[in-house]
């Protein structure tokens, strides 16, 4: 009988230890973000879903776990949230926040949605910015360019990632591989290129965050770190070869070989289309084209907008002996090779499909 009471006891602690353990999570995920008052402006778009809002105000930084938020309003039976354009602090709870998007305000019906692909770079962004807004591709490019300076350079103050690396004169595009490629809703077409930039940069910062530490220890500069994720994310389609392609460029960096990736001479010539390259385009001499024999180490910068699995490729990558490789430009499969012999067979194999010089 004292057996049975003790065991009854044991499961009664435990039973009372996770409803405790329970409690203080959840009031935890209610408690603000941190005390910092400054009003952030978030968009709620007509007809967003719990789960989207949540998804918004975890990329703002507002809440502490977007699935919490969606099992409150569950639990309190919430289900009145209303779209509009809300100034909200990491210093509010979840509560107040819940509150203020029940109460709602003046839905502004002139809010746009842009998405902005991975791969594309800053002069397709410019155009995408120029299609959905009342900017226009010039206005982007100049906001953008090294002429700007004082712009650059609060943006190396503001942001821990962002170095005088893009300062660079070589550099076509200073921001070129440090705006994130996502879809993000703004007030109006009449959203300015500083306010477009701010948001692609912040959720930059949300990306990059949890890598910090890693890009800190690493051998390369977090430049030299976007630079290669961005030759990655152009090179090969899929994202689970990124890593394999990263080995293969930093392989060929311990060799002090060329990188030889075709990407960079396309992006050198500031060529957009999809055409093969002549054999003097492929032998541009400029700062980005690492196909020339003569041009050692990466590009001077980034060629393109990186999405989280080419940024991690280019922090984690895989341990290889692959010196080469080459894509399938139909099937999209990627093969990689220790040696030039039999990177050259496949190359000669594909040249029919894959056609240029």
């Amino acid at each position: 009988m004292a057996k049975y009471r003790k065991i009854g006891v044991i499961i009664t602690l435990i039973i009372l230890f996770l409803v405790v353990s329970l409690f203080l999570v959840y009031q935890s995920f209610l408690r603000p973000v941190s005390h910092d008052k400054t009003l952030k402006e978030i968009v709620i778009p007509a007809k967003t879903t719990s789960k989207g809002i949540g998804e918004i105000l975890i990329t703002n930084k507002v809440i502490k776990n977007d699935k919490f938020f969606v099992m409150y309003l569950k639990i309190n039976h919430i289900n009145d949230l209303k779209a509009g354009t809300y100034q909200i602090s990491e210093s509010m709870s979840l509560k107040e926040i819940v509150k203020l998007l029940q109460k709602g305000n003046s839905y502004n019906d002139q809010t746009i949605k842009i998405t902005f692909k991975e791969g594309i770079n800053f002069r397709e962004l410019a155009r995408v910015i120029e299609n959905n807004t009342n900017n226009t591709y010039d206005e982007v490019l100049n906001f953008g360019s090294l002429e700007n300076k004082d712009y650059l350079n609060s943006l190396i103050e503001d942001y821990w990632f962002v170095t005088d690396s893009i300062l660079n004169p070589d550099i076509y595009y200073p921001l070129e591989g440090y705006l994130y490629p996502d879809t993000y809703y703004f007030r109006s077409k009449e959203v300015t290129v500083a306010e477009i930039f701010k948001k692609l940069l912040d959720q930059m910062q949300v990306v990059l965050d949890p890598f910090k530490e890693n890009i800190l220890n690493s051998n390369y500069s977090i430049h030299e770190l976007l630079t290669l994720a961005s030759i990655a994310e152009k090179e090969v389609s899929n994202p689970t070869d990124r890593s394999k392609v990263v080995s293969v460029f930093i392989n060929r960096l311990n060799k002090n070989m060329s990188l030889g990736s075709d990407i960079t001479a396309r992006y050198g010539i500031k060529l957009d289309d999809t055409r093969a390259l002549t054999k003097s385009e492929y032998n541009d001499n400029n700062p980005y084209n690492t196909r020339l024999t003569t041009k050692l180490g990466l590009p001077v910068g980034p060629i393109s907008m990186v999405e989280k699995s080419s940024i991690e490729a280019s922090i984690k990558p895989e341990t290889t002996n692959y010196l080469y490789f080459i894509s399938n430009i139909q099937t999209k499969e990627t093969f990689f090779f220790e040696n030039s012999k039999d990177f050259e067979n496949k190359k000669n194999e594909l040249k029919k499909v894959n056609g240029g010089y």
